[in-house]
């Protein structure tokens, strides 16, 4: 099965559909953080390119499924700044995952799970955005889709900037993952265009299939009985998932994984 599976062993693959299972559980009960809770665990033993392929492979079903529950809720005019955005923002971040250095790249990603564990944890008072515009929103896209283009996590910028915007829990999921799986179809295209998406990846895909599947189940299962103020600790809470595993990836004993 190639690189992927000569280079992993029985406990990497063992971890790998159980973190898989883990994201798409908290995917469907929070609506994100499918690429956050993954990460943590998979960059231990793949490559960012690798990483990033499969958070866009498998977070695009389990995204895609969750947005299907929301269709009636999204409502197009509030999405087009985001999309436009992304669309910008997707090549850049792309191309810095083609030509960055793989340990300076996973150093990075590192960086970015830290900050957002520290941020779900604090819960910092930062100034509301509810009379922020398109434009605000387009920027905001822009960033979302250069951090989505270069390591799949393509939901964490919108999910913090909906919370400011002052919308319901119902109004945020229907804008921040439908611009996740827009984000994530956006950034698949420009990877298999540019051939960084090898065969070991469609393997790991196949093999974290079914975790996904049964994660997403159960997390879509227990998002329908959560209330409002159940699905704001949901949310507190789905950025502090692995957070002790995001804090070993800046460890620098953390092994390097050539990129394939």
């Amino acid at each position: 099965m190639g690189y992927a599976m000569d280079g992993l062993h029985a406990l990497d693959l063992t971890l790998f559909a159980a973190a898989t299972f883990a994201a798409a559980f908290v995917t469907g009960l929070a609506g994100f953080a499918f690429g956050i809770v993954a990460a943590a665990v998979w960059l231990h033993f793949l490559s960012p390119i690798q990483a990033a392929a499969l958070i866009i492979a498998l977070g695009l079903i389990v995204q895609g499924a969750a947005v299907g529950k929301l269709r009636n809720a999204i409502k197009l005019t509030r999405l087009i700044p985001f999309l436009v955005g992304g669309a910008i923002g997707v090549p850049i971040g792309g191309e810095v995952l083609r030509w960055t250095d793989p340990a300076s790249l996973r150093m990075g990603i590192g960086a970015i799970l830290v900050v957002f564990s520290l941020y779900s944890l604090a819960r910092p008072k930062l100034a509301s955005a509810t009379n922020a515009g398109a434009a605000a929103d387009g920027t905001i896209g822009v960033v979302n889709g250069i951090i989505g283009g270069s390591t799949g996590l393509a939901g964490i910028v919108a999910a913090v900037w909906c919370s400011l915007r002052g919308w319901t829990p119902a109004e945020q999921r229907a804008v921040f993952q439908p611009v996740g799986v827009a984000t994530f179809v956006m950034t698949g295209l420009w990877l298999g265009g540019t051939g960084m998406i090898g065969a070991e990846i469609g393997w790991l895909f196949l093999i974290g299939l079914p975790a996904l599947a049964a994660g997403t189940w159960a997390g879509l299962k227990l998002f329908s009985k959560l209330d409002e103020a159940g699905f704001r600790r949901v949310w507190d809470g789905s950025g502090q998932v692995g957070a002790p595993l995001r804090v070993a990836i800046m460890n620098r004993r953390l092994r390097v994984v050539a990129s394939p």
